[in-house]
């Protein structure tokens, strides 16, 4: 029987990158060496997508340069145009999205290139069309024409005017830009490991990106962060009835979703951050309701199971007090996660060796054909 420690691939190296690093014992992630405490809330979205798609901070005239390339990026082609609104009328967001993003690739002019200026094309233009996708989608959705970005806002001030209809204040476009820094990347996880084994075969940028997003979907990935915020909605009367609801939740064997994590052995350090944004944004928005619902949840958590929160705990109340509806919690998790993931997929093609795990098999053995009749 194989160790225990290889279930789910756990501990098990499949590949070797330096886009991003954990330290789980000590509660670290770092990107392209950075710690991620040392440039959260001190570069913006369009540097980090900079350092993880090319390996280096930019200087300003490449910065300047990328964001010019980003701006000119935000079209989405006539495949998508006319596929959207009928995916609109019969999926979820993120069904949707799958399929939106697949379909971007009939109309990319480098679908078939792989070489590392095709893909680091490709990659400028995923990382602009997305966020456009998913404000298109919150339009289509509600009968609402859609908003044309502002080539003067970055893509967190520019998302954020998209779904709601209103220019956000600096420092809330601060505040989610951020928010999308703490999500860009994270090691090997499912989501970033279906797209690099996609990527080994030898497909493509946009098939690998597609399959990412499938992964991301998952309740136990990137849709957990919705499970929060909907456990946060669903406790009745004020603060204190948290106490109650948890250990009856956990009493009944039910799962909390946003405590531990499979790699940090104490906080997630993106917790960290967003705890604080989460106090802050619910302060301007003027409704501390779910920010002190979730200190409270995390202090009965701790002292009954010894849980940390981790990334999605916190991130649920931070996009509700931004504005963001419920079921696109998920969709900006992909939005800024599309930078880590095409990075990734750049760097598999770059030095590109086939994935392919090896298996424990546990069913019969010698079993021998009978007639249908004799069965």
């Amino acid at each position: 029987m194989a160790d225990k420690s290889s279930r789910g691939l756990a501990d098990v190296v499949a590949a070797t990158t330096s886009v991003s690093d954990i330290d789980g014992e000590n509660g670290r992630l770092f990107y392209c060496g950075y710690d991620i405490h040392d440039i959260a809330g001190r570069i913006s979205f369009e540097e980090c997508v900079y350092l993880l798609q090319r390996g280096d901070l930019p200087q300003q005239q490449d910065l300047d340069d990328f964001e010019d390339e980003l701006n000119r990026s935000r079209q989405i082609g006539p495949t998508t145009e006319a596929l959207l609104p009928h995916v609109v009328r019969n999926a979820s967001p993120m069904e949707a999205l799958r399929t939106l993003v697949s379909s971007l690739s009939a109309d990319d002019p480098d679908a078939a290139d792989s070489s590392v200026e095709a893909d680091r094309r490709k990659a400028t233009r995923l990382v602009a069309q997305l966020p456009i996708l998913v404000a298109r989608y919150e339009a289509e959705r509600n009968g609402r024409p859609a908003v044309e970005p502002d080539p003067d806002l970055g893509i967190a001030g520019n998302f954020l005017w998209q779904i709601t209809g209103q220019y956000p204040s600096d420092r809330v476009q601060e505040l989610f830009d951020t928010c999308l820094v703490l999500h860009a990347d994270h090691t090997m996880n499912a989501s970033t490991f279906t797209a690099r084994v996609i990527a080994a075969t030898l497909s493509d940028m946009h098939s690998a990106i597609t399959g990412a997003m499938g992964a991301l979907r998952g309740p136990l990935h990137g849709g957990a962060n919705e499970a929060v915020m909907n456990t946060l909605a669903s406790i009745e009367g004020d603060v204190d009835a948290v106490d109650e609801f948890v250990r009856a939740e956990l009493s009944a064997g039910r799962k909390l979703m946003g405590f531990g994590h499979r790699v940090y052995k104490t906080e997630d350090p993106r917790a960290t951050h967003l705890r604080k944004m989460s106090e802050e944004l619910s302060e301007l928005a003027g409704d501390r309701r779910y920010y002190e619902f979730s200190r409270r949840m995390e202090q009965v958590v701790f002292d009954t199971k010894g849980l940390y929160p981790n990334v999605d705990f916190y991130a649920a109340s931070v996009y509700h007090a931004l504005g963001i509806p419920t079921d696109l919690f998920t969709p900006v998790f992909a939005i800024s996660r599309m930078s880590g993931w095409t990075a990734h997929v750049i760097e598999q093609h770059e030095d590109n060796r086939l994935i392919r795990p090896a298996s424990e098999y546990t069913g019969p053995r010698d079993r021998r054909w009978t007639d249908i009749a004799e069965r």
